[in-house]
């Protein structure tokens, strides 16, 4: 059994029923992508007469259109419209973590099973994949998001067995020094996942011209940052330091959001100018990205637990050719090393 929970909202409406919203916005999307309210219908598994008589019926709560005609140029979607489909983006991409973790804990629960690998980490595309083949293997995981520090924190309390952090490459890697109040060489054993690639979100074609981190302080851009103890902040004000931005001089420096994905879509929506984060997300948004960082992404365990079956086979796992290029096709990532157990000093100087 695999458990997932999804988000979903809806509209209450002035007569007090509550109708659900996914119906509507599936066919708003495939109003914008086909650009005919026939086509739209026709994918979202609709009459066209009950599509037209949705969009009306929201219409009249909205009290205002959904669609515009053009001459020549089919339907489209109007502002509001537009702000829906990304509102249910950016619910999606704030949500999933937490409600993966939800679902992965309810799981465990519901079928009793009591020798799951358990898996405390800072959410990631490449931990995300992980997951999944393990699931696909039928290897029971208990999937835990959150902070790299509260990860390796759970991990010396015996809370999972696995800790996921990330830590910068090169000059900043000083920055990982924090872990070592929980991990240890004589302990713990470190694994390579990934390395990945951090930067800057902007729109497509660069329309604001922004071209690195000084522009940050520009007043005519609207920033997103992530929130405070995330390793992406933490990494960011190292940077920033470096070039002497100081954050007072950042619009909107605590405006934040809780996964790259939602960074991304924040930007994407016209929200913000400008965030943070790593490529995969910006990339997934059709959004371009400017690359100032390199991380990596390792997982740490009891080096007394490399020969337990489960880990063995989660190695087994990392190390086949069909994960690497799993992880090598996520912009930005690299999995050449994913599986190889790492010596302390790759991640802490």
């Amino acid at each position: 059994m695999s458990l997932e929970i999804r988000p979903e909202w809806s509209l209450k409406k002035r007569k007090g029923a509550v109708v659900s919203l996914p119906l509507l916005l599936q066919l708003l999307t495939a109003i914008r992508d086909q650009g005919s309210i026939s086509s739209a219908a026709t994918q979202a598994h609709l009459s066209y007469r009950h599509a037209w008589g949705m969009l009306r019926d929201f219409e009249r709560e909205f009290a205002a259109p959904l669609l515009q005609k053009s001459r020549g140029k089919g339907t489209s979607l109007t502002p509001l419209a537009e702000k829906l489909i990304w509102a249910d983006k950016r619910i999606t991409a704030r949500l999933s973590p937490i409600l993966d973790s939800f679902a992965s804990e309810l799981e465990a629960i519901l079928t009793g099973v009591s020798d799951a690998l358990r898996i405390t980490a800072s959410y990631g595309f490449a931990v995300d994949a992980l997951t999944k083949q393990l699931a696909a293997q039928h290897i029971p995981v208990e999937i835990n998001y959150r902070s790299s520090l509260e990860a390796v924190a759970a991990l010396s309390h015996n809370e999972c067995d696995l800790a996921g952090f990330h830590v910068p490459v090169g000059e900043f890697k000083s920055a990982a020094r924090p872990y070592l109040k929980w991990l240890s060489p004589q302990q713990y054993a470190l694994i390579h996942l990934a390395s990945r690639s951090q930067g800057m979100f902007i729109a497509k074609g660069n329309p604001k011209k922004i071209q690195g981190l000084q522009d940050l302080q520009r007043q005519d851009l609207r920033f997103i940052n992530r929130e405070t103890g995330s390793g992406t902040k933490i990494l960011l004000e190292l940077l920033l330091a470096k070039e002497k931005i100081s954050t007072r001089h950042i619009a909107d420096y605590d405006n934040v959001e809780y996964t790259h994905a939602a960074v991304a879509a924040y930007v994407a929506s016209g929200m913000a100018d400008v965030g943070f984060g790593v490529e995969t997300a910006a990339r997934r948004f059709d959004l371009d990205f400017i690359p100032i960082a390199r991380e990596q992404y390792f997982l740490a365990c009891k080096a007394d637990a490399l020969e337990q079956k489960s880990l063995q086979s989660t190695l087994d796992i990392m190390r086949s050719t069909a994960f690497r290029g799993t992880v090598n096709v996520l912009a930005g990532y690299d999995g050449s090393q994913s599986g190889v157990i790492a010596a302390f000093g790759e991640a802490f100087s």
